[in-house]
């Protein structure tokens, strides 16, 4: 089952009165055949959670249980899980003999079938992200296709790098706007290490119909080099020597979104490096990266990464 775009930015619901997050049946992370959800019907206790900015999610679970099963049928999300404690007796089904440990991970695509022997205590992290995460950074870090790369299917693999961070994030306070902030970083480090040790080539895809490694480059660094400009699709049109038509329709084949949708992302990466390398003013890095004003700037900095540039700034900046 696809998950249409108004569950994926549905709000978590935390009571903060409550040590423990509540959850209602109809309002859990990326719809009802998400993780979150499957594993609330399976009465996993979730001991925190929080929304990171970016449609990162985060979660922290304990199991106790004799012998349960759990199956995941195409969650429409990848999932990264890290082990914190115990999972010794639990076991994928047809892969019998492999068992959960602490440090150990499980890469889940979103579009994977499985089913789990669940037994005695376990204590686990969930990283969520959505399939597109992944695929931009191929373009932005690999320089590949989006549509050739996908979350590799792995069950108890060991990444001292990968679990490090995830044991960070769980350290961190997501209450708190700095600590939120800092785990939000931290994902986006843990997804760009996923990418290089678990991307592996999609079987499925077809890569017709897609701009050419030339065209991609020169398109990729014509925005980089006039983001602070304002970019038309007649514009973009020009630079690949392709209709507005054509350009739209294989430029989000081969950047894995619309171009507006892309070039928006790349201002907020450059916003986030400046805040972070530099001491420009906010409006000299609103203008730097092509918004209207510094409240634009502001409004949509919060907007996509869950505090504002002043905030950030003051966390990871100089």
């Amino acid at each position: 089952m696809l998950i249409q775009s108004s569950e994926v930015i549905r709000p978590f619901a935390v009571n903060a009165a409550s040590p423990a997050p509540v959850m209602p049946a109809t309002e859990t992370p990326f719809g009802l055949q998400s993780v979150c959800h499957t594993l609330s019907s399976a009465n996993a206790n979730l001991d925190r959670f929080a929304w990171l900015g970016d449609r990162l999610a985060i979660a922290v679970w304990t199991r106790d249980t004799e012998e349960a099963e759990t199956v995941y049928e195409r969650p429409g999300h990848h999932t990264l899980s890290c082990y914190l404690d115990g999972g010794y007796r639990t076991e994928r089904q047809k892969m019998p003999g492999h068992y959960g440990a602490p440090s150990r991970l499980c890469a889940l695509p979103g579009e994977h079938e499985s089913r789990w022997w669940v037994r005695g205590h376990m204590h686990f992290m969930h990283l969520y992200f959505l399939p597109e995460h992944f695929t931009q950074r191929a373009v932005q870090e690999l320089d590949r296709e989006p549509r050739e790369l996908t979350l590799a299917d792995r069950t108890y693999f060991e990444d001292p790098r990968i679990a490090s961070l995830c044991q960070s994030l769980v350290n961190e306070d997501w209450q708190n706007p700095d600590g939120l902030l800092r785990t939000n970083e931290t994902a986006h480090e843990v997804l760009s290490l996923l990418l290089r040790a678990q991307g592996v080539r999609r079987t499925d895809a077809s890569l017709k119909g897609g701009l050419s490694v030339v065209t991609r480059r020169r398109l990729r660094d014509y925005i980089e080099s006039h983001l602070a400009q304002t970019l038309t699709l007649g514009e973009l049109a020009g630079v690949a020597a392709l209709s507005e038509f054509h350009l739209a329709r294989m430029f989000r084949e081969s950047f894995g979104l619309p171009p507006a949708a892309w070039i928006a992302q790349q201002r907020l990466e450059r916003a986030r490096t400046l805040l972070r390398t530099t001491a420009l003013p906010l409006v000299q890095v609103a203008e730097q990266c092509g918004y209207a004003n510094a409240s634009h700037f502001s409004h949509r900095f919060r907007e996509s990464v869950g505090v504002a540039p002043t905030v950030f700034r003051q966390v990871v900046g100089v």
